[in-house]
């Protein structure tokens, strides 16, 4: 009995998903636009990046980077 009813519990939702009407597909209008050609000249800025390295064993970003918490070390018995 719970087969029978499973079954056409199962059968009545897939004839509902197969009832379902499709979206209808939507056709975009395309719009040509010319090409505008410009005779000026523009000027382009070189910046030059620089990076820091440090020497010192005990500068910020070291110590930001190599930080540890109680949690990892280890617990004597």
């Amino acid at each position: 009995m719970k087969t029978l009813i499973t079954l056409i519990f199962v059968l009545t939702i897939g004839v509902a998903a197969q009832a379902q009407d499709k979206a209808a597909e939507v056709k975009v209008e395309t719009i040509e636009m010319t090409i505008v050609t410009s005779t000026e000249q523009t000027t382009v800025k070189k910046e030059e990046k620089v990076a820091r390295l440090y020497r010192r064993a005990n500068s910020k970003v070291k110590k930001a980077l190599s930080f540890s918490t109680r949690r990892n070390r280890s617990k004597l018995a």
